[in-house]
Formats: structure tokens, C-alpha cells, sequence
């Protein structure tokens, strides 16, 4: 069946006026052979083309007829050379090397660049790295300059939370269901990591994060892939992940299906104490959540003609992380002795979901290059979230007292957004120019029913519910140009701008809040290639950081009997200018200098009230802030089955509260560091040890504590490359969770540490068959933005 697909190929009009393809499979040692140079020359040794070898060893070389010397070499083995006439596709077949006795002999051939700097981003070429190799999409972000994966969040040095893009198509999901379903995606179907700080002018100016785009091997037509993959986690609880992926590419057609889904349990623990005049309150929280979670997507795409492409898209999914918990409050008085206890049991049942469906037309108007797509997306979300909790009052010898508490509190929010995007990509002799238009529309409806239990039924307090409704429209235009001069200099500068109307009311308190505003985004990046080994890059970006719906949502949520949170439908959004120099030299190692100012920065505000001892989690724009640092990150190969890469920074911060919280800023400089490394005992058996440093820092209104943490793991490839057996221990010391997470609001001080199964163990399968050459074509969705706010 291969035979007559390969031929089919050649038959193709394009290929049989142009090339025809050569290809082989490398060994040595009864096993296949990574990364071995594959080189074509002519007759007279000039080179003509060249490649690497898979991790299955196999290679492909693209070539016009005529005759060739091939030579393969690989460290440690003699080299393999051959004198070939091309006239037709070509099969060699499995090409043994030899080892070499004496391994001082052997010299070391360049590769291509692990890094890449380009004037608007940094690209990691994933298929160059061992480390990155050795997993999966995971591991091979982690690995890219300047990215931290931390207690399952991923973020850019400098930035806040990171969103992450696969094929320019924005994954929407974040904690633990974007880190699952990147585990899904092998680092062997990755060709690069794409590191940008400062999204250019095409992309929505929302968030600050930056953004990592994850971009996938190409592969040949007429062909398909499945890859089902099986993890499973233990710590305190365990629970178990299932998915499967499926690519077909064929002449005309390309479709993507992926199923996915999660069940078990994970242990969750908080502990806060609170400083209050009268004594310290000691609140210890145990929790047990569901982790069942059930996703699917498909992306279908059809060729209309050889310029027009017709695309549709959904994804989908639902989550019951429903928990159980048990929370104890020690009242101590001045004397630190203990003067009751108060104990709060809750059942907290959760419900969402999320649809979104994109339709989508590419056209290419002309052979100069101008190409037309337009997007329509529509997202609809659903939330329900039923609490029950209790709160009985003890004496210190646990003699029941009385019933503090006892309620129930019922709240749904439903939001749907429908978009509509045009983008035209439109080159000229004097520069690439690409411009776009949007129009955005959200409504998002919510409401709250408490009721006081205490008496035994269920009795609405008015006072406690509400209903609030938000709508917000949103129009931009933007316009970017790219202008190359001459072979050192690079520029790219960019104009984004966005009118938003916005309107929110609270039915409860018949309150009406309206805001309008016009602002422009601004972008500009610069490099300058003075040589081969020394590169300069610059780039400025404006920014602009919406409140999630959530948090402009004034619904007061009871986390106990005193304790809640609530949002605020006056939150403003923070604005955020962006400046980052980057120096490199020899594409190994990197000098990063970065400054940002936010202006109307908002977040959340732990407030203890000294008379009634509640704890209040609010959201305020309360400060302004000036972020920097300087850091070197280094890539080595310290000897040839061992891939370093390293990374220190020294960052620090300016604060400047506006008095709308009752504290002072604490600002100091905060010491990271990360090593990745990884040891290749085979080429099918590799070990991978990685740690990070994160000294105690002072920011703004927080001070955090120190955090470290060891990860272990093994990686063995059986069948083929078909079959990967995965062992990792996290956080093997457990150390790299939320510690003394302090801050002093209206003079009382509260000290808050949070470990959801930082250490785990996980075991991990991945089988897949078919051809691992396919190639389906990602769709990016029009509402990126709207959708992230849901979170």
C-alpha cells in the first residue's frame, strides 16, 4: 500500500516537473540512529542539500534528477559514503554505520540552531534539542529561553500568565487542563517553540503574558496518524488521563479529531494565619476535588481550489471538579491560647461548560502574494456552582458550643460571545504589509441565590443575592508593516486599535455601571545582525489587561463562615508598556534586559476586618508598578549524550499604591535560576533531571517565599519510536509549592501557603501508528480573547 502511495505521489504534475525524493533509514548498533548528517553533494562536492535523521532514523531528501555523492555520519561511527544517479524516487533502505573503536578520532559536525532571534519573537527549534525531544509539548516549552513551568502554570520571565497557541490557534484552557492536554502532544510531532513577548499588532491587545506558539512538523499528503495516549497520577489520590488524536491529510481534505478525558482525585491544602489585634486565627483547610473532565474537538478543511479553502471547527468540553473539605479556624487570644475552635464542612459542586464553533474562508487573490481570510466565531459558556458548608463553633476540649453558619449559596453564569475577524496579508515592493478589522460582541448573564440553613430550611436572603448582567462590543482595526534592509538590519511596526463599550448591572442592587473607551496599541521591533556571532534585538509593545468576567461580577461567595469573595463591576482595565533589548552571541548564549510599567494595576486584596474578623477577597485597580530585569540563559553540550541549559535572572520592582488599600509597598530583587538537562543512554533510552531556584521576593503588595524543586524522569521508545513509556517524579523534595505568601492590609498581617499535590508520581503511555508525517492545518479562532476572560 505504501508502494502505491509513493507513486501516486510521483505522479503528481508539480513533482514530476521538479523533484523526486530520496530516502533511507540510518542504524548502528541494531538500533536507529537520532540526528545522524545526512549530506548530498554534487560531483564536485558542492553541497546541495542536507538533513537530520528522526528518531526513528529515517531521512528525506527532495532533489532534481542527476548524479550525487551521498555521505552519512553520525559521532562515534565511521562515516557512510556513496555515489548515486538519481532518475526516479529512490528507497535505499536501512543503512548500517560502524562503530569506531577509538572514539578520539571523531569529530563533531555543526547542527543547526537550537535558537533562533527573530525581530518579533525568539523560536526555539525543538527538533535540535535532546531535552525538548525527550518529551512532550510540556517539556518542550519549558525548555525555550525564558519560559517557566511552575506548578502548572506557564509564564514568560517577566510577564504574567502566558497564553499558549498551537498553529497560531489559541488553546483554551489553562491549569491543569492546558497542562494535560499539552502532555498529549508529542515533542517528536514539534518543530519549533515560538517565544513572543510582545505580540505584534495582529494580535489582540489583551493580556500581558505574552504569547507561546507551538508549531507542528509538516508532513506529506495523503496520509493519517493516531496517537492515544494513557498517564497516570499519584500522589495522596490518583487519578487517571485518556486521549486520543487523530490527523488525516488527503489531496483535498484535512480533518483533526481529538477525544480526551480525566477521572479521580486530588488533594488540596491552604493554610492562613491571620494576625488580628485581639490574637491570631489559625485557618487550616484539607480538600478532596474531583478531577473528572471530559473534552473533544474536530477541525475540518476543504480545498475548494487551488487558491480557496473552506474551514469549519468546534471544540468542546465539560468539568465536575466537585470537592469536599474540611476547614478549622483556632481562635487564639493575646496570650496565643487557644479560646474555641471554629470547624467548617463544605461540599462544593461545580458544573461547566464551554462550545465554540468557528467557520472560516482563506483566499489567495493573486501570485503576489495577497491572501484574504475571514473568521466567524461563536462561544458560548455555562457555569453552576452549588456550596454547602456548615460552621459549628467548639470549645477548646471540642465541647460543641453552637451552629456559627450554616448555608447555601446556588450561582450560574452563562456567556456568549459571537465575533466576527477579517485579516489581508498584503505585500508591496517597499515593505510586507498585513492589515485586519474586528468586531467582537459579549453578553454575559449571572446570579446568586443564598440561603440561610441554620434553622433546618432553606429561607433566600435577599441581602446576599443578586443578579448581574455584562455586555461589552468591541471594533479594532490594525496595520502592520515588515521592512528588511539589506542583510543586517530587520525592523516591524504595528498600530492596533480597539473601541470597546461596556455596560454592567446588578439586578439586586439596580445599579448600573457604563464605560466607553477608544485606545490605540502601538508595536515596533528592531534587530541588527552585525555578524554571524553577534545579534541585537529591541522591541517595544503597549498592552492592555482586561478583568476576567468573573471579577467584575459583584457576587459575594462564601468560602466559609468568615471568609468570602467577592468582584467588582468598577474594576478598570491596567494598561502595560513594554520594553525588552536582547543581545545574543553565537546563538548560545543570551544577555535579556526587559523593563515594564503597568498603570491602573488590578488584583486581588486579602482584607481582614479587626471588629467582626472576616476575611474579605476583593478585586481593586490599586497600584502602579515599574518591573526589570536582567538575566544570561546558555545552552551547551557539556559532552555529546549530555544537553545543558541554563538560565539566571536578577529581577526587581517599583511599586506606588494609590490609597485605595491601607498598606505600604514592599519592593526587593529576587534571584531565578533553572537548569534542564538530559542524559541520552540510547538513542531510544533517555534521562532527564531539571531544577529550579526561586529566592524570596518582595513585590507590591506580596511577599512570597523561597521555592525550589527537582524533577525526575525517564523516557524509553519501544517498536519503533511507536510505543513511549514515560516515569516522572515531581517535585521530589516537594518543595516547589505556594509558601508564606504574606501581606499587611490595614495593619493586620496574614501569612498563606497552598500545596495541591505539589509531588506526584506519573506514569505515562503514548501509541501511535499510521504515518507520522501527516500534517493538518490549525485554525486560529477569531474570540481568543473574550474566551480567556471565562477563565
Amino acid at each position: 500500500m505504501k508502494t502505491i502511495i509513493l507513486y501516486a505521489l510521483l505522479l503528481l504534475p508539480l513533482w514530476a516537473q521538479s523533484q523526486v525524493q530520496l530516502k533511507g533509514n540510518v542504524k548502528g548498533n541494531n538500533e536507529p540512529i537520532v540526528w545522524a548528517n545526512v549530506i548530498l553533494t554534487d560531483i564536485q562536492g558542492k553541497v546541495i542539500t542536507g538533513a537530520l535523521t528522526k528518531e526513528d532514523g529515517s531521512f528525506e531528501l527532495e532533489l532534481k534528477n542527476g548524479s550525487y555523492q551521498l555521505k552519512i555520519s553520525y559521532l562515534g561511527f565511521t562515516a557512510w559514503e556513496k555515489s548515486i544517479q538519481i532518475e526516479k524516487y529512490t528507497d535505499l533502505g536501512n543503512i548500517v554505520l560502524q562503530q569506531k573503536d577509538d572514539l578520539q578520532e571523531v569529530k563533531i559536525v555543526a547542527k543547526k540552531k537550537l535558537v533562533e532571534y527573530k525581530t518579533d519573537r525568539i523560536i526555539f527549534n525543538v527538533e535540535n534539542s535532546i531535552s525538548a525531544s525527550g518529551g512532550n509539548a510540556v517539556s518542550a516549552i519549558g525548555a525555550a529561553p525564558g519560559v517557566m513551568v511552575l506548578n502548572n502554570s506557564i509564564s514568560i520571565l517577566g510577564k504574567g500568565a502566558t497564553r499558549v497557541m498551537v498553529n497560531g490557534r489559541l488553546i483554551e484552557l489553562n491549569g491543569d487542563e492546558l497542562i494535560n492536554y499539552l502532555n498529549s502532544i508529542a515533542a517528536t510531532d514539534i518543530a519549533s517553540v515560538e517565544v513572543i513577548t510582545n505580540p505584534p499588532a495582529k494580535y489582540e491587545a489583551g493580556g500581558n503574558g505574552g504569547l507561546i506558539n507551538i508549531i507542528l512538523k509538516k508532513g506529506a499528503r495523503n496520509s493519517w496518524k493516531n496517537t492515544t495516549s494513557a498517564i497516570y497520577d499519584q500522589s495522596t489520590y490518583s487519578f487517571y488521563t485518556l486521549r486520543d488524536n487523530f490527523l488525516y491529510n488527503k489531496e483535498k481534505v484535512r480533518l483533526a479529531l481529538n477525544i480526551g478525558g480525566k477521572i479521580g482525585n486530588l488533594k488540596e491544602t491552604e493554610n492562613l494565619n491571620t494576625y488580628y489585634p485581639n490574637g491570631l486565627w489559625e485557618l487550616s483547610r484539607v480538600g478532596k476535588q474531583k478531577q473528572d473532565n471530559f473534552s473533544g474537538g474536530m477541525a475540518f478543511d476543504y480545498d475548494i481550489s487551488d487558491r480557496t479553502t473552506l474551514g469549519i471547527q468546534y471544540s468542546g468540553n465539560q468539568d465536575n471538579p466537585d470537592s469536599k473539605s474540611g476547614t478549622t479556624i483556632k481562635i487564639r487570644n493575646t496570650k496565643n491560647q487557644i479560646d474555641s475552635l471554629l470547624i467548617n464542612d463544605g461540599l462544593y459542586k461545580l458544573s461547566n461548560s464551554g462550545h465554540t464553533y468557528n467557520t472560516h474562508v482563506i483566499t489567495k487573490l493573486d501570485t503576489a502574494g495577497r491572501k484574504l481570510s475571514v473568521d466567524l466565531d461563536y462561544f458560548n459558556y455555562n457555569s453552576k456552582i452549588d456550596n454547602n458548608f456548615v460552621t459549628n463553633t467548639f470549645l477548646p476540649d471540642m465541647g460543641f458550643l453552637n451552629i456559627n453558619q450554616s448555608a447555601r449559596s446556588i450561582s450560574e453564569q452563562n456567556i456568549r460571545n459571537t465575533s466576527i475577524k477579517v485579516d489581508m496579508e498584503h505585500p508591496l515592493r517597499f515593505v510586507n504589509l498585513s492589515y485586519g478589522a474586528k468586531m467582537s460582541f459579549i453578553n454575559s448573564k449571572a446570579d446568586l441565590a443564598y440561603y440561610n440553613t441554620i434553622s433546618g430550611n432553606a429561607v433566600l436572603d435577599k441581602n446576599q443575592s443578586n443578579e448581574f448582567e455584562y455586555q461589552e462590543n468591541n471594533q479594532s482595526l490594525y496595520v502592520n508593516g515588515i521592512k528588511n534592509l539589506g542583510s543586517q538590519f530587520s525592523f516591524q511596526i504595528g498600530l492596533r486599535m480597539e473601541n470597546i463599550q461596556t455596560k454592567g448591572y446588578s439586578g439586586t442592587q439596580g445599579q448600573t455601571t457604563v464605560k466607553n473607551y477608544l485606545k490605540l496599541f502601538p508595536t515596533f521591533y528592531l534587530s541588527y545582525k552585525k555578524d554571524e556571532n553577534n545579534s541585537f534585538l529591541f522591541n517595544y509593545g503597549r498592552r492592555v489587561n482586561r478583568p476576567v468576567f468573573r471579577d467584575l461580577n459583584p457576587f459575594r461567595a462564601y468560602l466559609n463562615s468568615k471568609g468570602y469573595s467577592e468582584g467588582n463591576p468598577f474594576l478598570q482595565p491596567s494598561y502595560n508598556d513594554n520594553f525588552d533589548f536582547t543581545y545574543v552571541y553565537k546563538g548560545n548564549l543570551r544577555t535579556n534586559l526587559f523593563f515594564n510599567s503597568t498603570t491602573d494595576g488590578f488584583g486581588v486584596v486579602f482584607n481582614s476586618d479587626p471588629v467582626t474578623n472576616i476575611q474579605i477577597i476583593s478585586r481593586q485597580n490599586y497600584f502602579k508598578e515599574y518591573y526589570y530585569g536582567i538575566g544570561e540563559s546558555y545552552t551547551v553540550n557539556v559532552i555529546p549524550w549530555w544537553q545543558s541549559q541554563n538560565s539566571a535572572y536578577v529581577l526587581g520592582s517599583k511599586s506606588v499604591f494609590n490609597g485605595l488599600v491601607s498598606a505600604t509597598p514592599k519592593n526587593s530583587l529576587q534571584l531565578y535560576f533553572t537548569t534542564n538537562n538530559t542524559f541520552s543512554l540510547s538513542a531510544v533510552t533517555k534521562i532527564q533531571a531539571d531544577y529550579f531556584y526561586s529566592s524570596p521576593v518582595k513585590r507590591g503588595l506580596y511577599e512570597t517565599g523561597q521555592l525550589s524543586g527537582l524533577n525526575l524522569g525517564i523516557k524509553q521508545s519501544i517498536l519503533k519510536n511507536k510505543l513511549q513509556l514515560s516515569v516522572l517524579v515531581n517535585d521530589v523534595f516537594n518543595t516547589a509549592y505556594l509558601k508564606d505568601y504574606t501581606s499587611v492590609v490595614n495593619s493586620i498581617k496574614q501569612v498563606y501557603s497552598q500545596n495541591n499535590s505539589s509531588r506526584f508520581f506519573r506514569f505515562s503511555l503514548a501509541y501511535s501508528f499510521g504515518n507520522d508525517k501527516v500534517n493538518v492545518k490549525q485554525r486560529s479562532l477569531g474570540n481568543e480573547e473574550e474566551r480567556r476572560r471565562t477563565n
